[in-house]
């Protein structure tokens, strides 16, 4: 078993990375080398602006290539609660921003033809309690009226036509929802980024942020500084460098994955007829789906811990059991591949994006990066540009979160409080 991730481990490595120092000027200093920063800098380059990436270990080296590769519309929050905590107008505007995400990776991974196995299968919502599926039922009319209109509901008697699991009560299917290889994805818009005359410099932490006027910074790297017109910050839950403003705002919780050894058409027509990515409906709920090669991905926070080689294994031995428990045909499947990363989750567990102190910024994307972060970088472009009513989440506040400076000393609590949520609800 490799404690690597599958989506790395089969993808080529990047080979346009910019060589020797980093020094000069540039309009636009991206730092974070995720699918934020390589779709930013991409729309950046399309329109001739000249763009420097500084990423401090290598491109997708974080959550942007260790994540479950769903690609889903919509939000993880009760749409309900939405209208009700900020009104109708605004929470339809955000659905809507999520929704567009997904057509806005389509549309890169067709403009740039990247090969990354991108496929609109849908997203199945699976209730693991008859009351969630109650849920589900009546949040259904206002889906489908206002925000979702494919949206439809599969009651337990017919929730074999999608999954060969029996522990469900039921199920919601929203077909926009798509999935795709992150690895090849993230290394095709490093790609177009490049071509399109960004420079991409790898092993460049930055350690020093310098605001000369307004919008200008020097921003100091492990590979030299260089004079910035403009800045964005694309660093996720980065637990080093000058941006304690961030890490005030920002929570890191670690979410794992396994992945099986290849299995049979036959095996995977019984538990996953229609491919779809899967999650379920518990507070520490599991998320899956198949892979390009016909394997099972079943991923989930597993434990409210961070990411480290035995962190990761033990996360997923936990995983493990509850595959078994989804799958039981699948109790001795061999594991090929065991990982974790780090979620940048925000309290409400909504993204932000907007600028502080001359410096633009989108994150927190809170466990549904995959089309938010390259939708955010494509719209975060047209903010630079001058275009401010382009940014989706520009009327969210942000304030950071009372007693917390960067090290997430609650966490076992917070677990603690949603296993206690997830037996009582």
């Amino acid at each position: 078993m490799k404690l690597d991730s599958y989506w790395l481990d089969t993808t080529p490595a990047f080979g346009g990375g910019a060589q020797g120092d980093v020094s000069g000027r540039a309009d636009v200093v991206v730092i974070g080398g995720g699918f934020t920063g390589l779709s930013a800098a991409l729309a950046l380059g399309r329109r001739k602006a000249s763009v420097v990436v500084l990423e401090a270990g290598r491109v997708l080296g974080e959550a942007s290539g260790r994540n479950g590769g769903q690609c889903n519309n919509g939000l993880a929050h009760d749409y309900a609660g939405l209208v009700r905590s900020m009104g109708a107008e605004q929470a339809r505007a955000l659905y809507l921003a999520f929704n567009a995400a997904v057509g806005t990776v389509e549309r890169l991974v067709q403009e740039e033809q990247i090969a990354c196995d991108f496929a609109r299968r849908g997203k199945l919502k699976l209730a693991v309690k008859p009351e969630h599926f109650a849920s589900f039922a009546k949040a259904y009319e206002t889906l489908r009226v206002d925000v979702d209109p494919d949206v439809r509901l599969v009651p337990s008697d017919r929730l074999r036509t999608e999954i060969g699991s029996d522990i469900f009560h039921g199920g919601l299917v929203q077909p926009a929802s798509a999935q795709l290889h992150p690895g090849k994805f993230g290394v095709g818009l490093a790609n177009a980024a490049a071509r399109n005359g960004a420079r991409i410099y790898e092993s460049a932490a930055v350690t020093g942020l310098e605001r000369v006027s307004g919008s200008a910074y020097r921003v100091i790297s492990e590979r030299g500084p260089i004079r910035a017109d403009q800045v964005l910050v694309a660093t996720g839950c980065t637990r080093q460098g000058p941006f304690g403003w961030f890490r005030r705002r920002i929570i890191p919780v670690g979410s794992f994955i396994v992945v099986t050894e290849p299995l049979t058409s036959s095996v995977l027509d019984r538990l996953l007829p229609t491919r779809r990515g899967c999650v379920t409906s518990a507070n520490i709920g599991n998320y899956f789906r198949t892979t390009p090669d016909n394997r099972l991905l079943f991923g989930g926070r597993a434990r409210f811990a961070m990411s480290n080689p035995r962190s990761d294994q033990k996360s997923g031995e936990i995983l493990c059991a509850m595959l078994g428990r989804v799958f039981p045909e699948l109790r001795d499947v061999r594991i090929d591949y065991c990982w974790g990363g780090l979620v940048d989750i925000t309290a409400d567990r909504l993204p932000r994006a907007g600028e502080h102190e001359g410096m633009f910024y989108a994150t927190g994307f809170s466990g549904h990066g995959v089309q938010m972060s390259a939708h955010m970088g494509q719209m975060m472009a047209d903010v630079m540009g001058g275009n401010r009513d382009a940014n989706p989440l520009r009327h969210l506040s942000w304030p950071s979160i009372f007693g917390y400076f960067g090290t997430p000393w609650f966490l076992p609590m917070v677990g603690a409080y949603y296993r206690l949520q997830d037996i009582l609800h």
